[in-house]
């Protein structure tokens, strides 16, 4: 049996296709995977490490605005697609498991030429302009968001929530608290900004450093990029990374789920994988969508949330230093309300995701 697992282009697409691929190699051990989709680091890095074979193809972005890219992307998608033709007749896989997004849209739309049968997932409460077209090709679409489903015809959509990591709940507090040498005395934030990083995001903790750092300790995922402007302007300030309670680093991808143990509040996006990591951990958490986002997924997904109760919504925009901090104190000085938005972000946790998907795949497979 072969299967190919396409997407990519975040940190958000590759954990969940390596979630899946993990639960089917479960059931069927004999299983093999190929990883298609756009040449990356991250992609590269997550798939060396699974021991699945990866093949780049070139990919082109679709965009409900106008953008002078637009017109390179116009003739990447046709190559795309003839590299995924020879691919795809070389390997004849038995199923193609999609993220979605623009990245898999060649692999996908090969696969429907071939009828080979495709599950793909969407992550967020509103698909996105790639997701909308492709789902006319796949089989099936399992989605994380309830609100989600009315945007697919019934007989093909399925919730099933986001595939994590199976040991993003099971971490250890103490190991990462003796890690990054962090006291009791203090409670701990946790910011992140995804796999990329967010600079607005950066810019509004560097804002507020010197005060945060009175009352509570960070750990700061900055993203590769913006590591060294971050660190020297924590410096100009008078604070050392890895000291005095203020932990910088580019990306976490090793003892994540410990960071998530420990943090007492987490300061995010709202990319529906790092939402359902929260979910799986029961935070409290301080949602600031990505303004502008494609098919603005982020705003909606964080107030899809905010909804239940589940977080604190904050709009980039509008969020000036004093208002930050002034939520941030809100939420640690109330125990009560830490623990609401802890209860009420669980429901949005679905432990079987992966599995329930990679039955679905397995399941078109035998039909």
């Amino acid at each position: 049996m072969k299967i190919i697992l396409t997407g990519g282009g975040s940190g958000g697409h590759i954990v969940p296709l390596i979630s899946v691929a993990r639960k089917i190699k479960e059931k069927v051990p004999d299983v093999k995977f190929l990883f298609i989709g756009p040449k990356g680091k991250l992609e590269e890095e997550f798939m060396k490490a699974e021991g699945i074979p990866a093949k780049s193809v070139v990919v082109g972005k679709l965009r409900r605005y106008f953008s002078l890219q637009n017109f390179v992307d116009f003739f990447k998608i046709p190559i795309g697609i003839i590299q995924c033709m020879i691919i795809l007749l070389v390997e004849m896989p038995d199923a193609i498991f999609s993220k979605g997004g623009y990245a898999s849209l060649p692999v996908v739309i090969v696969g429907w030429m071939y009828r080979i049968p495709v599950m793909m997932h969407e992550s967020d409460a509103v698909p996105g302009m790639s997701n909308s077209m492709l789902a006319k090709f796949a089989d099936r679409v399992a989605v994380s968001y309830a609100e989600a489903e009315k945007e697919f015809p019934a007989a093909q959509v399925v919730l099933t929530g986001n595939p994590l990591r199976e040991n993003i709940n099971k971490g250890d507090a103490q190991k990462a608290r003796e890690k990054f040498g962090l006291t009791e005395s203090k409670k701990i934030i946790y910011v992140t900004g995804g796999s990329q990083g967010a600079r607005s995001i950066n810019n509004k903790i560097l804002d507020i450093l010197p005060d945060l750092l009175t009352k509570y300790q960070i750990i700061h995922q900055t993203g590769e990029k913006n590591f060294d402007e971050v660190r020297r302007r924590a410096g100009e300030m008078g604070i050392k990374t890895g000291r005095e309670g203020y932990i910088a680093v580019p990306f976490i991808h090793e003892g994540i789920q410990d960071i998530f143990a420990l943090a007492d509040l987490i300061i995010s996006r709202a990319s529906a994988n790092t939402i359902s990591e929260i979910a799986a951990n029961g935070k409290p958490s301080i949602l600031i969508p990505l303004p502008g986002a494609a098919n603005d997924h982020q705003r909606m997904n964080a107030y899809a949330l905010a909804k239940i109760g589940g977080c604190v919504v904050l709009e980039e925009n509008n969020l000036g230093k004093n208002m930050l901090m002034s939520r941030i104190d809100e939420i640690m000085d109330d125990w009560e309300l830490r623990q609401k938005l802890s209860e009420n972000i669980g429901a949005f946790y679905h432990p079987d995701a992966a599995d329930r998907i990679a039955e679905g795949i397995l399941g078109m497979i035998k039909n």
